[in-house]
């Protein structure tokens, strides 16, 4: 009879060779699990890694919210600058008005700035070729031609000489501005600016005469 020795002397497992493997899988196993468990706990994946039937579980979408367009600023169209306000123009006054003893045959007289002056009367109350260097302020000066008579001497005497031209009296006259006197003497035989004898050319009348 051959001698079998025990299991202690041989040193073998007492489990059989199939429950040994059995039990290395179970290992196996675990250690898996282990590591499915390990990977979730740190944050490392944003799913599930199963279901109870094995199966995997799609992880929840991040709602996103669209994006606001900005609002359009309203803009105030520009205002036009007012244009200044217009003045009226300024009145121009006239020299005097046909008026009284001239108001048949005279000249010049209502007009701006005229070139010839006469009052209707002979000869000397005639003057021709004004230009005046000046009009419009307090006195309006000018020259022309006129026939001047000397001391002694008759009309029919008289020559054409250069003549001064004041008008002067400026004021309103039956609601119009205007010079409402007139003058008119030769320097050059030492007469000079009256102020006291003059043509009334607002009411048609002669002054200091």
């Amino acid at each position: 009879m051959r001698y079998a020795p025990s299991v202690a002397e041989s040193g073998r497992s007492p489990v059989g060779p199939a429950r040994g493997r059995a039990a290395l899988g179970a290992v196996a196993l675990a250690g898996i699990a282990l590591a499915a468990v390990t990977g979730c706990s740190s944050g490392g994946s944003t799913s599930v890694a199963s279901s109870s039937t094995g199966g995997t579980i799609p992880a929840t979408p991040v709602a996103t919210t669209p994006a606001v367009p900005a609002t359009p600023v309203a803009t105030t169209p520009a205002t036009p600058a007012s244009p200044p306000p217009t003045q009226p123009p300024t009145a121009v006054p006239t020299l005097g008005q046909p008026a009284g003893v001239f108001a048949h045959g005279s000249s010049g007289f209502g007009q701006v700035k005229p070139s010839k002056i006469f009052n209707g009367g002979d000869p000397t109350g005639l003057v021709t070729d004004v230009t005046w260097s000046s009009w419009g302020g307090a006195q309006a000066t000018g020259s022309g031609t006129s026939d001047y008579v000397g001391p002694n001497q008759s009309v029919a005497q008289g020559t054409e000489e250069t003549v001064t031209v004041v008008a002067f009296n400026l004021g309103t006259c039956d609601g119009k501005l205007m010079y409402q006197a007139v003058e008119w003497y030769f320097p050059q035989h030492g007469q000079a600016f009256n102020p006291n004898q003059y043509e009334n050319i607002c009411t048609g009348t002669y002054a200091g005469q």
